[in-house]
């Protein structure tokens, strides 16, 4: 990713809700980045004094958490979303450090963001903003969330460029240095046109998962974290194994395939080198809090015992490293998540 930024002439401004990983966040360094965006204040206090350029929070935000936002930027660059002109408002009387801010557009799904044609919200927000010693302008930010569940990225992608050069057009006379910023793993993975966006924001990248590689932003070999669960129980009349691995462990994303079968997660060996995708598809058919019941091949059953380890490749890698709260390297080291317990 940070070679498809480089070579589109954008910045690569990751989005760390997949990863919150301050060990993580010293990989990406290596390969040239300086700022990361995340989904919380939470997360942007466990990531700050890392060394970061800025951090970013992608979410509308709450003004509730202004006073935590100003401790945040007596220390840390950090900006922050702006969809309405309370929030400006609340945020231009409070804060004693500075901040800056996106305006989100609507993506055209109606999730979040002002509508695009909405100048009259964008130049309130601005105009709040001018008359504030601490609210800085940055740009304009979108996220294609669409791209996740409609077809044709390609046409999304046209659509976003489009709302973002407009846009841009209209306001660089007056906000010279305002960015363009796009941010969502499919579209950043398989498109090559981004227009004269300034930045992507992708965050599952790092790890991708089943949802990804069903849309074809990679293949079940890119990915890059499972879920380590044990065998309890095998039915092999019903050719079903019970394991400690469900809802609590991999939130409770899934997929259907053709036929209508629910799929939780799919099966891999583990090894001391990582794991091996196996031939024969064995896939978690059902969970509940605790519980998870595979669907086993005949491959599976022959081999697999009560008290084995599997590997399970997460439908939603973010959700699943969220529930967790700790990874495990292949070097058997643990590696630390903003949701693991803190001493």
């Amino acid at each position: 990713m940070a070679d498809k930024a480089a070579r589109h002439h954008m910045k690569l401004v990751p989005h760390f809700k997949t990863a919150q990983s301050k060990e993580i966040g010293k990989w990406a360094k290596d390969y040239g980045i300086t700022e990361v965006t995340v989904s919380s204040i939470k997360m942007a206090e466990y990531l700050s004094g890392e060394g970061w350029e800025n951090i970013h929070i992608a979410f509308p935000f709450n003004p509730l958490e202004t006073p935590k936002l100003d401790e945040i930027a007596e220390n840390q660059s950090i900006s922050v979303q702006i969809i309405n002109a309370k929030t400006a408002q609340i945020l231009s009387e409070q804060l004693h450090h500075p901040v800056g801010f996106f305006i989100e557009i609507d993506a055209g799904y109606g999730r979040t963001g002002v509508e695009v044609t909405d100048f009259g919200l964008i130049e309130e927000i601005l105009l709040i903003a001018k008359k504030s010693d601490q609210l800085n302008f940055k740009g304009f930010y979108l996220h294609p969330g669409h791209s996740y569940y409609m077809p044709d990225i390609s046409a999304i992608y046209e659509e976003s460029r489009n709302a973002l050069s407009m846009l841009k057009t209209k306001y660089s006379t007056e906000y010279p240095d305002l960015v363009t910023r796009i941010g969502d793993t499919p579209g950043c993975a398989v498109m090559e046109d981004f227009g004269d966006i300034d930045e992507m924001g992708p965050g599952n990248f790092v790890f991708y998962d089943l949802m990804q590689a069903n849309l074809g932003g990679c293949d079940k070999e890119d990915i890059a974290v499972c879920l380590a669960v044990p065998v309890v129980d095998i039915k092999k009349d019903r050719k079903e194994i019970l394991v400690h691995g469900g809802g609590v462990h991999l939130a409770k994303d899934v997929l259907i395939d053709q036929d209508g079968n629910k799929n939780f997660g799919e099966v891999v060996y583990l090894n001391e080198d990582g794991w091996t995708i196996p031939e024969d598809r064995s896939y978690l058919k059902s969970i509940s809090q605790e519980h998870g019941i595979i669907k086993a091949s005949d491959e599976l059953l022959s081999k697999v015992k009560v008290g084995d380890l599997l590997g399970i490749l997460p439908v939603h890698s973010c959700m699943t490293a969220d529930a967790m709260g700790e990874y495990l390297s292949l070097e058997g080291k643990t590696v630390d998540h903003a949701e693991g317990v803190h001493e």
